[in-house]
């Protein structure tokens, strides 16, 4: 049960980055690693506004997978290696730089969500629209 009141506005990046709630700061957004909770278990804010999708995903496959990869790609072809040294280098880094930042950027996605009051896209159908907008939709 959600009571009202006056919530300073926190910054997406400490809350987020933390997996704190992103109005209260104080209670938590994850059970387990990634799967967000219904509610805050301090202020009860209602988590189902948050849906950062493949956002988390997106940021680690450029940003942490690229690199990772890359320099497997290069030991590869500057010491070509048994197939045991990519198992000790090169897959140990690739788990890390892909798992670690998944919560962080989840928990800052989510976050950001419920800062900038982001909702989901809809098409302004009103009056205003041009001649041609006014021509598909039947109107003259």
């Amino acid at each position: 049960m959600a009571y009202e009141g006056n919530w300073a506005p926190l910054s997406p990046y400490t809350t987020g980055i933390r997996g704190r709630c992103p109005r209260c700061g104080q209670g938590h957004l994850f059970n387990g690693f990634l799967t967000l909770k219904p509610s805050c278990e301090v202020c009860g804010l209602d988590y189902s506004f948050a849906d950062p999708a493949d956002g988390p995903a997106f940021f680690v496959i450029c940003f942490a997978c690229v690199p990772s990869v890359a320099l497997a790609v290069w030991i590869e072809v500057m010491f070509q290696p048994a197939f045991w040294v990519h198992l000790l280098i090169s897959l140990p880094v690739m788990i890390l730089t892909c798992l670690l930042p998944l919560r962080p950027l989840k928990g800052w996605l989510v976050n950001s969500q419920y800062f900038y009051k982001a909702e989901q896209g809809r098409i302004d159908r009103g009056s205003g629209g041009t001649e041609a907008d006014n021509r598909r939709n039947g109107s003259n």
